[in-house]
């Protein structure tokens, strides 16, 4: 991957995890999409960005597959992925020089589809802005708040979902406060489930740009038979030369 040095926004993927709510034999990052695997995908889509000079992607240190994908030929910067997803992306942000890449965007190992479209208009709105912010859907559904009790799970309450968003990826945040968010947040014992959330605890504002909803994360069976469909449309939306 040769981008101009003038190109100063780094990414990071974490693809560490073992998925085990896909039920499969490998890890889903190595399931198949079409002809590559998810992760493939993923990678292309976020080195494939005109903005993106570098990758790092943090992958567990026992990994036996991704040697054998056409990844591993690539100028990309391996890291040793760590206990939760939060830990592999530190581990990366550690490696990565913010004077450099003063800017990074995190995305999901198994978000295959993203857009370019998407990744630009995060990077535009967030550098116009001189804030971080993630990529996100409105909820759309009516929201139940439940509990777990003998019978099974039962409603508590409506959430009203006005200004409720899914959060999506990637997320996009200057290189040198989201780790200095993770490593406080860590050392305070808090909860961290996407980037977003060591942000918000840190006191950073963290903009919300609305993406397109097909940018879904395969986590269960049925979602890669719906990415599959998503990633067909894309391709008949592509322009014939």
């Amino acid at each position: 991957m040769t981008k101009p040095l003038d190109l100063t926004i780094a990414a990071v993927i974490p693809a560490a995890g073992v998925g085990k709510r896909m039920q499969a034999a490998i890890p889903k990052q190595y399931l198949t999409l079409s002809d590559k695997t998810i992760l493939e995908h993923s990678v292309g889509r976020i080195t494939g960005h005109p903005q993106v000079a570098a990758l790092w992607l943090a992958l567990d240190k026992t990994d036996p597959y991704f040697a054998a994908t056409p990844l591993a030929t690539m100028a990309i910067e391996r890291v040793n992925g760590g206990a939760e997803r939060v830990h592999s992306v530190l581990q990366a942000l550690q490696q990565i020089d913010a004077q450099r890449y003063p800017w990074v965007l995190v995305h999901d190992a198994a978000r295959p589809l993203i857009r370019e479209a998407d990744i630009t208009l995060l990077i535009s709105r967030c550098l116009q802005a001189n804030q971080g912010g993630i990529l996100a859907c409105p909820v759309r559904d009516t929201m139940k708040r439940g509990r777990v009790c003998a019978t099974g799970n039962l409603v508590t309450e409506t959430v009203e979902r006005e200004q409720l968003w899914h959060a999506l990826t990637p997320q996009f945040f200057p290189t040198m406060q989201l780790r200095l968010a993770i490593q406080q947040a860590l050392a305070a014992g808090v909860t961290i489930t996407d980037e977003a959330s060591a942000m918000e605890w840190a006191g950073q504002p963290v903009l919300l740009v609305e993406g397109q909803p097909d940018n879904i994360k395969i986590t269960r069976p049925a979602d890669l038979t719906l990415a599959a469909c998503f990633l067909e449309q894309q391709q008949l939306e592509q322009p014939t030369t």
